[in-house]
């Protein structure tokens, strides 16, 4: 299944190489079939003006496949057409013959790229862009056919075709400001939420390792009690003390690195799921899941719990041969499952662990259940169940600000 906003993309892509293919053959029709050739210029020029035609029309699509060359390519665009346009200026004035050539994939290239520029340039190149690109489209029909001829009066849908493109340009601008806005806001409400845990973290650990000093001072200040080895309970302490420094790294490090920052707020279940599992596990998807939309209290929490099951799997079984992800509906609920083989035969307790206790403090927040267990055949699932709520409105339930 093809997410819709890949196909829309595309769609548009389809549309403008369309537009462009179409512009370029009536624009060489036109100037094959304007008039017949007379003057110096004027057979030269009939070549010519297909072979400029398709020029910049291929600069216009290739904006998509070079975002970062959008400024060049811009300038080369605009570059083309004001020099066919000084050109036929010049003709015109050394009465070389008829020139009045039309223009329209110049145009449309042209105002492609004032909207993709005003989008994605710096400020001062979108301004110049924009700025020269005005002046190429809307000379090429006022200078080419004369002032005094009706075609210019071509420059006026020019113009407006312009305008409509800066306009474009501009409010995807701030639509991509937006966007980046609340993406930051919720990486750092996710830092903020990180930075709770390992508070409550550091506190559980350092209050296990005062608990243990404490039930070791009284029991070597009572005679009754057996005296113990100070090796075993130093060995203890220092355990504690390791697990306590390994979970703190883990958390410090999420906080610095934006590796495993949280997806966008408009992301579906499935770029969810495959984000995090990255090439650490394979992913299986139901269809009807793969382009969920998903809302962020949502996403935020599968987000956590597969990135901590995941890290538990390569902690606990660093042996495992086969990771899997998979995303399934179950008696309208969402269902996660981490799997994975190599666990030892004596795995090491993880329902102890705080993440375990994260994971089911999010899960449970949303209506849901995680259970996490070895299975047979030496493997280990961590499981979250997530009701869905009503078909009509998945999810619509769910409380907000998780």
């Amino acid at each position: 299944m093809t997410a819709p906003g890949v196909q829309a993309r595309r769609g548009v892509l389809v549309a403008e190489i369309a537009a462009l293919v179409a512009t370029t053959a009536v624009d060489s029709a036109l100037a094959v079939r304007w008039q017949a050739p007379s003057g110096v210029a004027t057979p030269l020029l009939a070549t010519a003006v297909p072979p400029v035609g398709t020029a910049v029309a291929v600069l216009a699509a290739l904006r998509r496949r070079f975002p970062r060359r959008i400024g060049v390519l811009g300038a080369a665009v605009v570059g083309l057409s004001l020099l066919s346009t000084g050109f036929s200026a010049l003709t015109d004035t050394l009465d070389w013959g008829s020139t009045a050539y039309p223009a329209t994939t110049e145009v449309l290239a042209c105002v492609l790229l004032v909207g993709a520029g005003c989008r994605r340039l710096p400020p001062v190149g979108a301004v110049v862009l924009a700025a020269a690109a005005g002046a190429a489209v809307v000379a090429a029909p006022a200078v080419r056919h004369g002032l005094d001829s009706p075609a210019a009066l071509l420059a006026a849908p020019a113009a407006l075709l312009w305008g409509v493109a800066l306009a474009v340009g501009l409010v995807l601008r701030d639509a991509d400001a937006r966007h980046l806005a609340a993406l930051d806001r919720v990486r750092t409400n996710e830092r903020l939420q990180l930075a709770r845990e390992l508070h409550d973290l550091v506190a559980h650990h350092v209050s296990g390792i005062v608990v243990r000093v404490q039930a070791a001072r009284a029991l070597s200040g009572n005679p009754s009690v057996p005296e113990q080895e100070s090796a075993a309970v130093y060995a203890d302490i220092e355990r504690a003390g390791a697990e306590a420094l390994v979970a703190m790294r883990r958390l410090v490090g999420m906080l610095r690195s934006t590796e495993h920052a949280l997806p966008p707020p408009d992301s579906r279940l499935g770029d969810v799921v495959r984000a995090v599992a990255a090439d650490r596990a394979v992913v299986d998807v139901a269809e009807e899941l793969d382009d969920l939309p998903v809302p962020p209290e949502l996403s935020g929490t599968v987000h956590r719990v597969l990135l901590e099951a995941l890290t538990n799997v390569q902690r606990h079984s660093p042996e495992a041969t086969e990771v899997r992800v998979t995303a399934r509906v179950e008696d309208d609920h969402l269902v996660l499952d981490v799997g994975n083989d190599g666990v030892p035969e004596r795995p090491a307790d993880r329902h102890g662990g705080y993440g375990i206790t994260g994971m089911t403090e999010r899960v449970a927040a949303l209506g849901g259940t995680l259970e996490a267990g070895p299975r047979p055949a030496g493997r280990w699932h961590t499981t979250a169940r997530l009701p869905m709520g009503p078909e009509e409105t998945p999810f619509g339930h769910l409380p907000r600000g998780v």
